[in-house]
């Protein structure tokens, strides 16, 4: 690994500045600082269900290059990359600066693209991307419901018998909803599934997304879980508050020319209520391969989200 990162910094004329340094360790991902002259990079291991984020960074960084980090180096097969620093995070600067006003600017840009995007589905699941389009969800909430191991089942933090058995009696409905969903014909694309303002940088006056180990390719509007329940928690925010709609509605934008206003609300409550099941998934591949220990802090994650299918929407 130290060779393969100091051939990283000597390909792009940097010199090494000091011990690298582990600044987290999970299942799902070992990141090192390494210092280097003139700046300082990151080393990122994908765990074994996050590989593809290293392949997917390497792809973005050539079709969105604004809004992406360019790797330095990129190993696919090993899930390897070393990354240039971002700089401060937005959860940085609007703990700074206070406010959201940078969510109204930047969750259309994403939007945008998503939209752009959405002509590369193909190409995303060849990169080994999950699939968790509207088709795809009645399926993978089975998977989850038959894997009691991932639930859990009635244990500390588990699921509950009388939770999955209302979860099984659920799957109809789950799938009436990824039909209903799918019938708005809004093309899937890239779903990071873990866009909160601690995965944005703002660098050289552009947003720049990064930490792509949980994406998928879904329906685009699936975005919005995380991000909405982030904006919530931070601000101490009800389901359904006029913030949280202004959220919604900014980041619907890039799409409101083509369908109608009343389509994209009703689709984007039924793909946030849906991306449930897909953050359950997430969570799952996360933890494939971690020890004990490593698991233990995060292995509510399956039959948390699914749980939260019986809450109500957040819009």
């Amino acid at each position: 690994m130290d060779k393969w990162i100091s051939a990283g910094l000597v390909r792009h004329g940097l010199r090494p500045n000091g011990e690298i340094e582990e600044i987290k360790r999970r299942s799902w991902s070992l990141v090192l600082r390494v210092p280097a002259e003139p700046g300082q990079v990151w080393f990122k291991a994908g765990g074994p269900g996050c590989r593809y984020e290293a392949g997917l960074v390497a792809a973005l960084a050539g079709w969105a290059p604004e809004s992406s980090l360019p790797p330095l180096a990129v190993d696919r097969e090993r899930g390897w990359l070393l990354l240039p620093d971002g700089g401060p995070t937005l959860r940085t600067i609007v703990a700074e600066a206070g406010g959201q006003a940078h969510w109204e600017r930047l969750l259309p840009r994403y939007g945008q693209l998503q939209r752009d995007l959405a002509g590369r589905v193909d190409e995303l699941l060849e990169l080994g991307v999950p699939d968790v389009r509207p088709p795809a969800v009645p399926g993978a909430l089975a998977s989850l419901l038959a894997d009691t191991e991932a639930l859990l089942l009635d244990q500390e933090d588990g699921m509950t018998s009388a939770d999955r058995e209302r979860l099984l009696g659920m799957q109809p409905e789950v799938a009436g909803w990824a039909a209903e969903l799918d019938g708005y014909g809004i093309t899937p694309s890239l779903n990071h599934d873990d866009f909160h303002d601690g995965n944005v940088f703002l660098r050289d006056c552009h947003y720049v997304f990064f930490d792509w180990g949980d994406a998928s390719v879904a329906h685009p509007f699936a975005s919005l879980l995380v991000t909405l329940n982030s904006i919530a928690y931070f601000r101490q925010l009800p389901a359904g508050s006029a913030e949280l709609l202004r959220m919604r509605d900014a980041y619907l934008e890039p799409w409101t020319g083509e369908y109608d206003r009343t389509d994209l609300v009703a689709a984007a409550r039924l793909a946030t209520r849906l991306a449930k099941v897909g953050r359950a998934l997430s969570w799952r591949r996360a933890l494939i391969g971690g020890t004990a220990g490593e698991i233990a802090p995060w292995r509510d994650g399956v039959p948390g989200w699914l749980t939260e299918l019986f809450e109500p929407d957040l819009i």
